[in-house]
C-alpha cells in the first residue's frame, strides 16, 4: 500500500503454489489421492462389504428373523438344526408354557439363503472337492472351463464382425446412416427372446449359447466403436490429407492408430456385458456351464454351493479385466499410463511410514538446513 492510501494497482499478486497431493482433502474434485491411500481405499473397497455381510451373519440382534432349533422340547414336529420364523417359534413356546410343557429352545439365525461368510468361503473349496451328487454331473471346475468357453467363442466372433462395421461407420457418416438405425433397432431386442430360434437353427449343445452371447454383445460393440472412431481428433485428418492421405490410408494410418486405445478399453468394458448373458445363455438347450451348477445346488439348497460359485464368477471377470489392463499398459503405454501395482505395494510396505491424515493436512515438515556463510570453493 502507498503512502498515499491508494491501493498499488501495478501490484500482481503471485497465485498460492500447488499443494502436494498429501495436503489435499481426501474427496477432491477430479484430483487422485496420495498412492498410499490408493492401495487403502482398494482394500476398502472390498472389506466394506464384507464387513457388513459378516456384521448381518454374525451379530444375533443386527438381522435375524429366524430360530434354529437347537431343542425340540414337547414339540414332536421340530427337530434340532430346523429353521422357523421367530414369530412361529414364539407362538410355539407360548403354547407349551400354558400346557405346562416343555418349551422349545433355539438361537438367531438367518434364513438358509443368507450363508455366513465362513460357510461360503468353507464352499469355495468343497465344491471343487466334492464328487458330482449324481452321475452324470460335471466338476465345478469343468463348469467353469465350459462357462469360459462359451464367452470366450461368443465375443470373439462378436469382435470379429463388429469392429470392422464399428470402424467403417465410424470413419463414413453415410454408411452409418444406412447402417446404425437398423442396429440401433435391433440393441432393444432382448437377446435371450431369440433362444428358441438359436436351438432351431444351431442345435441344443454349445452352439446356441455362444449365439446368444454374440446377440447381446454384437450390436452395441458396433455402436460403441463407431462412437469411439468419430472422437478422432480431425486435425490428425486434415494433417494427413494436406500430406496427400487418401480414404483407404486415413483409416489404415491415422483413425486406427488413433482410436486403437480407446477401442481396447471398449473391448475391457463389453466383455464384461458378455458375462451378464452367460446365465441366461447355458439355459438354452441342454443346460450346462456354471449355471447348471448353480441351479443344481438350489434344488438341493445348497445355498453357500450358489454363493461360492457366483463368486466364481466374480474373481474369473475380475482377473481377466486385470490382465487386460497389465497388457494394455504395455501396448498402449503413450495412452494407458499403468504403474505396476505389485511395485507400488512393496514400495508402500517397506517405505518408512509417514502420518497421513485424512483431514488433507499434510505432517509437519523440519526446515531445512541453514546454507553455510562460508561457500565451498
Amino acid at each position: 500500500m502507498p503512502a498515499d492510501g491508494q491501493p498499488d494497482r501495478g501490484h500482481i499478486p503471485h497465485p498460492p503454489p500447488p499443494k502436494s497431493p498429501r495436503s489435499m482433502p481426501l474427496f477432491s474434485v477430479r484430483r487422485e489421492p496420495h498412492a498410499r491411500l490408493r492401495w487403502v481405499l482398494w482394500v476398502l473397497a472390498f472389506t466394506l462389504p464384507l464387513g457388513v455381510w459378516g456384521a448381518v451373519s454374525y451379530v444375533p440382534w443386527l438381522w435375524h428373523p429366524q430360530v434354529k432349533v437347537t431343542d425340540s422340547g414337547s414339540i414332536t414336529w421340530m427337530k434340532p438344526g430346523l429353521l422357523i420364523d421367530k414369530a412361529e417359534f414364539a407362538a410355539q413356546v407360548a403354547k407349551a408354557a400354558s400346557s405346562n410343557a416343555a418349551p422349545p429352545k433355539g438361537t438367531p439365525a438367518n434364513p438358509l439363503y443368507l450363508p455366513a461368510p465362513h460357510e461360503v468361503g468353507r464352499a469355495l473349496y468343497t465344491a471343487f472337492t466334492a464328487e458330482p451328487r449324481l452321475k452324470g454331473d460335471k466338476w465345478l471346475h469343468e463348469s467353469i472351463v465350459m462357462s469360459v468357453k462359451t464367452i470366450a467363442c461368443g465375443f470373439l466372433l462378436s469382435s470379429v464382425f463388429a469392429l470392422p462395421i464399428g470402424i467403417l461407420c465410424g470413419s463414413y457418416p453415410a454408411l452409418a446412416r444406412m447402417t446404425e438405425p437398423f442396429v440401433d433397432f435391433v440393441r432393444y431386442m432382448p437377446a435371450p427372446a431369440f433362444g428358441a430360434l438359436m436351438v432351431a437353427i444351431f442345435g441344443i449343445h454349445l452352439e446356441p449359447k455362444v449365439g446368444i452371447v454374440f446377440l447381446g454383445t454384437f450390436f452395441t460393440q458396433v455402436l460403441v466403436t463407431a462412437g469411439t472412431v468419430r472422437r478422432v481428433d480431425v486435425a490428425l485428418l486434415e494433417a494427413a490429407q494436406t500430406l496427400g492421405a487418401k480414404r483407404g490410408r486415413l483409416i489404415r494410418r491415422v483413425i486406427l492408430p488413433a482410436s486403437l486405445p480407446d477401442l481396447y478399453n471398449d473391448t475391457r468394458i463389453l466383455i464384461g456385458c458378455a458375462w451378464t448373458y452367460l446365465v441366461v445363455a447355458e439355459v438354452v438347450g441342454v443346460s450346462s456351464g456354471i449355471t447348471f451348477f448353480i441351479n443344481q445346488q438350489a434344488k438341493y439348497r445348497n445355498f453357500d454351493n450358489v454363493y461360492a460359485a457366483i463368486l466364481i464368477i466374480g474373481l474369473v471377470g475380475l482377473l481377466t479385466d486385470q490382465l487386460l489392463s497389465f497388457v494394455g499398459a504395455r501396448l498402449f503405454g503413450w495412452k494407458m499410463t499403468r504403474r505396476s501395482r505389485t511395485r507400488a505395494f512393496l514400495g508402500w510396505l517397506f517405505s518408512p511410514r509417514e502420518s497421513l491424515s485424512f483431514s488433507g493436512k499434510s505432517p509437519a515438515k523440519t526446515a531445512p538446513p541453514a546454507a553455510s556463510a562460508h561457500p565451498a570453493p
